[in-house]
């Protein structure tokens, strides 16, 4: 019964990855909750299994010849050092706090789709892009291996809000998680704790709901989703919250 629940779960989770872009940081309470796992090792868990759903999303994207290749490999690289040392932050901090932190990110995820952000013409063709791309990558990256959250929850508002093109953002992002979450993997290989049966369980269902996610959007109504998605994420952070409490 867990494990029927657990897969249905990845497969939602792996759906509004692939069709609205979040949504990969709600499979750390559904670890929590269906798998009791601890914290610590649900975050660790989820950010491993978002190398692959990085590698098919990447995949499909660069199939459709929508990835900046140039850009994604500049914010890969701001991400690299610093996704690691968010997932050794992620061993230090007390597992209540973690709980507040998670809870927290993923209420203001739902919060960020809801309310539009004011966009700032940053980026314009005279200027050089890579030292912003570069910190984008160093906070998306700090932030995926704090909380175990896949790197576009935090590069794709950042960079839409700085002015780079929608579907340049989100193709980039899907680079980004890989390079995120493989070295928070690396450092929670060392400091944290993965557990990789459970991951096994949880790859397949979120895979095929990334290839479904992919589909919904072409079709749906993309606005809806959103919408839905940051509702589920203000109401599972308002839950993870008032459970740390």
């Amino acid at each position: 019964m867990i494990s029927g629940v657990l897969a249905a779960a990845s497969f939602v989770v792996g759906a509004l990855i692939g069709a609205v872009g979040i949504g990969g940081i709600l499979l750390i309470p559904a670890l929590v909750i269906i798998a009791a796992l601890p914290i610590h090792a649900a975050s660790a868990t989820a950010l491993f299994t978002f190398i692959f759903t990085g590698a098919l999303s990447t995949l499909m994207f660069a199939r459709r010849g929508s990835i900046d290749w140039t850009a994604s490999l500049v914010v890969s690289a701001g991400a690299l050092a610093f996704s690691f040392l968010g997932a050794y932050v992620n061993s230090l901090v007390a597992a209540p706090v973690l709980d507040r932190i998670i809870g927290a990110v993923i209420a203001l995820a739902g919060v960020n789709v809801l309310v539009q952000l004011r966009r700032f013409a940053v980026v314009d063709s005279a200027s050089p892009r890579w030292p912003l791309l570069l910190a984008v990558g160093a906070v998306a990256g700090f932030g995926s291996g704090l909380t175990g959250a896949g790197g576009p929850l935090f590069s794709v508002p950042i960079m839409l809000t700085l002015g780079f093109a929608p579907l340049m953002t989100i193709g980039v992002s899907q680079v980004l998680q890989i390079a995120s979450a493989t070295m928070g993997t690396v450092a929670n290989l060392a400091f944290g704790s993965i557990d990789f049966d459970v991951a096994a369980w949880v790859i397949p269902f979120e895979l095929v709901g990334v290839a479904a996610g992919v589909s919904i959007a072409h079709w749906a109504n993309v606005t809806q989703l959103r919408h839905g998605a940051a509702f589920l994420c203000l109401v599972t952070g308002a839950f993870i919250l008032l459970r740390g409490g």
